[in-house]
């Protein structure tokens, strides 16, 4: 989405993105949707992204929905002259973003206190695993790692009790958010005080706060948190998926006593409600074991037109293929085509003035 009514709410403001992979592309990839202008500054080779298909367009589709809006040239930091380029592109930019090892930018002459030197009014925003300090800080890690050490992966788990890597880089996703929101405030602060700030914002501890709804009992009680009694982790049976007679699945996604009293009702077993007010875990054992043996009575589809009508929290699992072509993706604008190819929209909507794609 472009054109007249595009959001400008960021024009006027200049980033320079020297991160790669996702989370700070993820960060900058939000402000250059509002306006601001965004150089993304690769190595000589090139962001490692570009090459991971599948590819359209001549292009990632992982790279494109990452870093569409922005600006990309390809400096060499090791020589007099990328460093030169790089030193005139931040004199004159609001924000910098980069995602090195601790470490690495003030061994190459761009530590925060140089740039800030040179330019008071920046903000500069470093994205790592562990942060710049602490004794995690020069441990290598990726979205797993966070995952792992965070203990998070220790409830994502298989029936056997093995924990299955994510579907979803949580800690990426959490730092690019967080990231997003941190340069905002900092430039509002600015606005303020005419100084800007450095940023120290670690993939670890960006994840831990999304944990609160399962970490309570190992913070608050010292005791281990077991997946198959967590009200959001299928431990609750009206908080689970269940296979239906064709091998797809359906998710009831709704714990509240009104959807569990219209399914059990509709279902012929009103007796089944002082189950599903238990605490989730073992107890949840009759219930579930009554709606594994009913969905898989019938195909997915069918289960689908039997809820219609029926106010019941649940959603069939959709394959990507599926999701993409639901109308409430394509008719909501959120995957649109631009310049012969698919990109993810702007999930920030404004009522004046849309993101620029």
């Amino acid at each position: 989405m472009s054109g007249p009514g595009a959001s400008a709410k960021l024009a006027g403001i200049r980033v320079v993105d020297l991160s790669l992979f996702l989370p700070g592309p993820m960060l900058t990839r939000l402000l250059a949707d509002h306006g601001a202008e965004v150089v993304k500054v690769e190595p000589p080779g090139g962001d490692p992204a570009r090459a991971m298909g599948p590819f359209e367009a001549g292009e990632s589709f992982w790279f494109r929905n990452l870093n569409h809006g922005k600006r990309c040239v390809r400096l060499d930091l090791k020589t007099e002259a990328g460093k030169a380029e790089l030193w005139r592109l931040l004199e004159e930019a609001d924000v910098l973003v980069e995602g090195f090892r601790p470490g690495v930018m003030a061994r190459l002459g761009f530590g925060y206190a140089a740039v800030a030197q040179r330019n008071p009014g920046i903000v500069y925003c470093s994205i790592s695993a562990f942060g710049q300090e602490g004794p995690l800080a020069d441990h290598p890690a990726h979205d797993l790692g966070a995952w792992a050490l965070s203990g998070a992966l220790s409830v994502n788990v298989a029936a056997d009790g093995t924990p299955v890597v994510p579907g979803l880089p949580a800690s990426d996703m959490a730092a690019g958010l967080t990231g997003c929101a941190a340069v905002l405030m900092a430039l509002l602060g600015r606005a303020h005080t005419g100084r800007g700030d450095f940023i120290d914002l670690s993939m670890f501890g960006c994840l831990l706060p999304w944990t609160a709804h399962i970490a309570g009992e190992a913070v608050v009680e010292g005791r281990p948190v077991r997946a198959d009694c967590q009200r959001s982790l299928g431990g609750h049976a009206f908080y689970s998926v269940y296979r239906c007679a064709d091998g797809r699945h359906i998710a009831l996604c709704g714990r509240e006593p009104k959807f569990a009293r219209t399914l059990l009702e509709a279902l012929g077993r009103p007796d089944l409600l002082a189950v599903a007010e238990q605490e989730a875990g073992p107890a949840h054992a009759p219930l579930r074991a009554f709606l594994a043996e009913t969905f898989a009575t019938r195909t997915r589809d069918e289960w689908v037109a039997w809820f219609h009508g029926r106010d019941v929290a649940f959603a069939p699992v959709l394959d990507f293929a599926e999701a993409m072509r639901q109308p409430a993706v394509r008719e909501a604008g959120l995957l649109v085509e631009a310049d012969g190819a698919h990109l993810f929209a702007s999930p920030i909507r404004f009522a004046r003035g849309e993101a620029a794609a």
